[in-house]
């Protein structure tokens, strides 16, 4: 039986990462080098898990503006909590606080 299929053939799921894995072991095991890199992208990923929640549950918003003022209000309480600082000085103060000046 002859395979009509195109591209790569299909391989086992742990086939797949162990040839990820070898093939970018630098950039994988980056963490382990650079105390800077998180071990994992939860983070990232539990930033937007709210937003999409919210998106499904309500089955959007209610105006226009809604979306672009909870994504600025998320992204600054949550950066207020990446950088260690009080998250309600930092709604008072506005999310200039949280910008890091970066050297010229």
């Amino acid at each position: 039986m002859q395979n009509n299929r195109r591209g790569p053939q299909k391989r086992q799921p742990g086939h797949n990462l162990a040839l990820q894995l070898r093939d970018c072991r630098e950039s994988v095991l980056r963490f382990l080098h650079e105390p800077a890199v998180p071990f994992t992208h939860n983070r990232a990923e539990q930033d937007v898990r709210m937003m999409k929640v919210r998106q499904k549950i309500s089955d959007g918003f209610r105006s226009e503006q809604g979306a672009p003022d909870l994504v600025m209000l998320r992204s600054v309480l949550s950066s207020a909590r990446k950088q260690g600082r009080n998250r309600l000085e930092a709604l008072r103060q506005g999310p200039e606080i949280l910008f890091v000046a970066l050297p010229p």
